[in-house]
């Protein structure tokens, strides 16, 4: 098969713990590890979900209805405070700026992030940032706020989702940040990722995370991705793109190659980082999008936020002058390579846990055949394996 799908992206990541992953009900979609690939060198935490770092919780709304609606929202909260009142460092990244990314600016000009992360199709992004700023409002304290830097990201789901209905409300928004949760975080075609497709498959909602070592700090970092993007796409190093015949354009064909998307990646880490040195870990998130297949394309709105869950701010500080305890410029390799192997293993996640999805003008996106991949992955994994 060779198509033209390409789609966009949205990543998260945040610390994490032990090692593990959810255990498969018999019939369910699987995740990577339970194919037998264990991509990188570093250990997951407990869940190997964003959700290791503590405080961190994930809420969906799924929209599926009738024949055409395939959207929803996805919320992450960096903790279970009032987080206009105690905002945590944060810092942006643009790797390719064809998105509609909303509330960077002030990221990055302050180095802080005051309310949730929101996840939803490119039309609603407007519809996201209102309910975002009244949800803010409206939450104890508040009384007197009259100014919300709402952070929204978005992918373009218009292949599977009557995306100019705009359906969308704010209601469904703040029901996904009411909804949101610690513990294990629901994958594939829920919340953001409904819609979404990914190289020449269904994508959706994948997370993952990495634990440091103690004598590398024992911090933790995971990712949540909304992946709708293209490229030829690899699997810890197997080229499965190439050998179940999914590339993005023909390259010897003439013109434009069709198929763009989006990418919006969050990062997090209970490290004590600051927002110069988050930023650098933004940065980094993009390797983690090309070990999977991705080149950037064109059309592909790339975007990375990325927050530490220590060294709170109070929105109202007493003193000049407040002291802060952050990881050094030469202890930060580390989490550079768990950002990177988180994000890898997220996408991976949100592919194998993705469902087959019918929608508007009953368009099919089909989930990668597990079959299939195990076949490509097979040699690999066995060699993997002996090596271990």
């Amino acid at each position: 098969m060779r198509s033209s799908i390409v789609g966009g992206l949205v990543v998260l990541v945040v610390g994490a713990a032990a090692v593990g992953s959810f255990a498969s009900e018999p019939g369910q979609r699987l995740r990577v590890r339970e194919l037998g690939v264990e991509p990188g060198v570093l250990g997951p935490g407990p869940l190997n979900a964003i959700t290791d770092v503590a405080g961190v919780r994930v809420g969906h709304h799924t929209l599926s209805e009738g024949e055409s609606v395939r959207t929803g929202v996805t919320a992450v909260l960096p903790h279970d405070g009032n987080l206009f009142q105690r905002k945590v460092p944060a810092a942006v990244h643009v790797g390719n700026g064809f998105g509609k990314a909303a509330g960077f600016l002030q990221v990055d000009e302050l180095g802080q992030l005051e309310t949730p992360i929101v996840l939803t199709n490119t039309l609603a992004v407007g519809t996201a940032v209102e309910a975002v700023v009244r949800w803010t409002l409206a939450q104890p304290v508040n009384e007197n706020v009259r100014s919300v830097n709402a952070v929204v990201g978005e992918t373009n789901d218009g292949y599977l989702n009557d995306i100019r209905g705009m359906h969308v409300t704010p209601e469904h928004v703040i029901a996904a940040i009411d909804a949101a949760k610690g513990g294990p975080v629901a994958e594939g075609s829920v919340g953001a990722g409904t819609g979404t497709r990914a190289f020449c498959w269904k994508g959706g909602i994948g997370t993952s995370s990495r634990l440091l070592p103690e004598n590398r700090g024992g911090w933790t970092v995971g990712a949540l991705v909304q992946s709708n993007f293209g490229g030829i796409l690899t699997i810890d190093g197997a080229p499965v793109g190439e050998r179940l015949g999914c590339v993005p354009f023909e390259l010897g064909e003439t013109g434009a190659p069709s198929g763009d998307g989006s990418c919006l990646i969050v990062l997090a880490t209970d490290a004590p980082v600051g927002a110069r040195n988050l930023e650098r870990m933004a940065r980094r998130a993009m390797l983690g999008l090309a070990r999977t297949g991705s080149f950037v394309s064109n059309g592909s709105g790339d975007f990375v936020i990325a927050f530490s869950t220590s060294n709170i701010e109070p929105y109202a500080p007493g003193d000049r002058v407040r002291s802060t305890t952050v990881v050094e410029n030469d202890h930060m390799s580390p989490l550079f390579l768990a950002t990177v192997e988180a994000v890898e293993e997220a996408v991976y996640n949100s592919l194998t846990r993705a469902t087959t999805v019918t929608g508007f003008h009953n368009r099919t996106v089909e989930a990668i055949p597990l079959s299939r991949l195990r076949e490509v992955l097979g040699p690999t994994t066995d060699s993997e394996a002996a090596v271990r």
